[in-house]
C-alpha cells in the first residue's frame, strides 16, 4: 500500500530534520493529534521512521531507505524529471543508469528510443529494458544489495572504468550546500563517483526533498556534473548550482 500525501510529506520532513515532535505537524497539517499519531503508526510501521518520545526521528542517516519503500515517494516528481531526461538523450547514445528509484522511472521513460546501449547496476533497470529489443542493456558484476535490487563494489568499479559514456544518469541520497552530492553507503557512492567520471555528459536527478538529508557519504561537489534535473529549486540553491556551472532543467 502506498501513503498518502501527508505521510509522504512527514517522510520527507523528517528525513531533513534530527526529530519531529506530534505537536509541530499537527500545527503543519492542521489535523488532529490522533490523526498524526495514526500517521506514525503506519509509517513505523512500515520501518520508514523510529519512534521517538513525543514524536519521530529517521530511520538511519547511513541506511537509505528500502527500493520498495522509495519506489512511489515523490513519484509524480519522478515522473516529470524522467521525462525531460528521456527528451535530452538520442537515439543510439549509449547510456549507463546508476542506482536509485528516480533512474528507474528514467529507464521507463527510455522504452521507446531507438538503438539505445545501456549499462546498469541496477536490477530494476536491467528488468524494465529487457522487455525491449532495440535496447541493448549489459548489466556490469558486482555484490548484490537485496534491499536496493542493485549491485555494488569491486566488480562493479572495475567494469565501468571499461566504457565511456555518452550519458551517465545517476541519482543521490541526499545534497548539501556545503558537502555537495551524498549518499548513504560509501560503496553506493563509489559508484556514483565514477559515473560522473566515464561519462561525457553526467545528469543528477534529483526532487527537492533530497536537500538537507542526512547521507553520510561524499559522492562529488556539484561541479562535478553537467546537468541537474530536478522539480523545485529555491533562488539560493539555482544560484549556488550555476556559480559551480551545472546546468539546470526544472521539470514539471
Amino acid at each position: 500500500m502506498g501513503l498518502n500525501e501527508r505521510q509522504n510529506q512527514i517522510l520527507n520532513w523528517v528525513q531533513q530534520e534530527d526529530a519531529l515532535l506530534v505537536e509541530e505537524m499537527v500545527a503543519r497539517f492542521n489535523v488532529s493529534s490522533q490523526t498524526i499519531r495514526k500517521d506514525i503508526n503506519q509509517l513505523a510501521e512500515r520501518h520508514l521512521v523510529r519512534r521517538t518520545h513525543g514524536g519521530i526521528s529517521p530511520v538511519s542517516s547511513t541506511e537509505n531507505l528500502s527500493f520498495d519503500n522509495r519506489q512511489f515517494l515523490n513519484s509524480g516528481a519522478k515522473g516529470a524529471i524522467a521525462a525531460k531526461v528521456a527528451e535530452l538523450i538520442p537515439d543510439g547514445a549509449s547510456v549507463f543508469l546508476g542506482i536509485g528509484t528516480t533512474v528507474e522511472y528514467v529507464a521507463k521513460a527510455l522504452v521507446s528510443h531507438q538503438r539505445l546501449q545501456v549499462f546498469t547496476n541496477n536490477l530494476t533497470v536491467a528488468g524494465i529494458l529487457g522487455n525491449y529489443p532495440d535496447i541493448r542493456v549489459r548489466v556490469l558484476a558486482g555484490k548484490l544489495r537485496h534491499r536496493h535490487h542493485d549491485l555494488v563494489g569491486e566488480e562493479t568499479l572495475s567494469g565501468l572504468k571499461q566504457y565511456y559514456f555518452d550519458y551517465g544518469v545517476l541519482g543521490c541520497g541526499g545534497m548539501d550546500e556545503v558537502q555537495g552530492i551524498l549518499d548513504f553507503d560509501p560503496e553506493e557512492a563509489a559508484v556514483s563517483r565514477v559515473i560522473v567520471e566515464q561519462s561525457r555528459h553526467s545528469l543528477l536527478v534529483v526532487d527537492q526533498h533530497k536537500w538537507g538529508r542526512k547521507a553520510m557519504a561524499r559522492v562529488h561537489p556539484f561541479s562535478a556534473v553537467d546537468w541537474i534535473f530536478s522539480d523545485v529549486l529555491t533562488q539560493a540553491q539555482t544560484h549556488l548550482l550555476t556559480s559551480q556551472g551545472v546546468k539546470i532543467q526544472l521539470c514539471s
